[in-house]
């Protein structure tokens, strides 16, 4: 079930990142956002109510209601044009969520490629709580980049390989590609992009949790 949700985890990170490379009309994004973030909201609550007391079904579900509110939030400012502050410092909460969460992934679930997704969505939300929060517009072109990349890769393929049921003989190699393109990819792209600002609207990352939705 929760494969499903990673999957327009995709579909809302790909808009929001399209969004502010100045692609989507930012309006016009603020329904997928809301689609998605009540998604996130029914999915936890129904892995939660059928956990029969299980700490690890919940520790994980508990993560997709990060992703659920940045959504709704998302939504809310776009449609009504707020001010983003708000939403930036909000990103920042779950920056060091997202982090308990890798660590989490890393050691209790024994699952290294969701610990390096986990990374990727903390360094996401960190250039959301920069670009919103601290107001570095110069990062937004950037910030909307990283965001469409990870749209595909953090969020579309793993859903995929869940789905088919194909994920666990993957998880070592999707660790080790996502590791690497971390630190080269978007350390190469922000040399070439980091600097350059692009037209703001108020969005966000979102995803799931081990929270993958599993």
């Amino acid at each position: 079930m929760g494969a499903v949700g990673l999957l327009f985890v995709g579909a809302v990170l790909f808009i929001n990142g399209a969004m502010l490379l100045g692609w989507v009309d930012a309006k016009s994004a603020a329904p997928i956002n809301f689609f998605v973030g009540a998604l996130q909201i029914i999915t936890p609550t129904y892995l939660i109510f059928t956990a029969n007391g299980d700490a690890d079904t919940i520790l994980s579900a508990a993560g997709l209601y990060l992703f659920a509110f940045t959504y709704l939030y998302v939504g809310l400012n776009l449609t009504f044009d707020l001010d983003g502050t708000g939403l930036g410092y909000f990103c920042l909460f779950v920056v060091l969520s997202a982090l308990v969460y890798a660590g989490l992934n890393f050691t209790r679930f024994a699952d290294p490629g969701f610990g390096v997704i986990w990374l990727h969505w903390a360094f996401l939300w960190l250039l959301f709580f920069l670009v919103l929060g601290r107001k570095r517009d110069g990062l937004s072109r950037y910030t909307g980049a990283v965001t469409v990349i990870q749209a595909w890769l953090t969020a579309w393929v793993p859903a995929f390989l869940l789905l088919t049921g194909t994920y666990a003989e993957w998880s070592v190699t999707i660790a080790v590609a996502l590791a690497v393109i971390g630190v080269v990819a978007f350390g190469g792209l922000y040399v070439v992009m980091g600097r350059g600002a692009a037209p703001l609207a108020p969005s966000a990352p979102s995803t799931t949790g081990h929270a993958a939705p599993v």
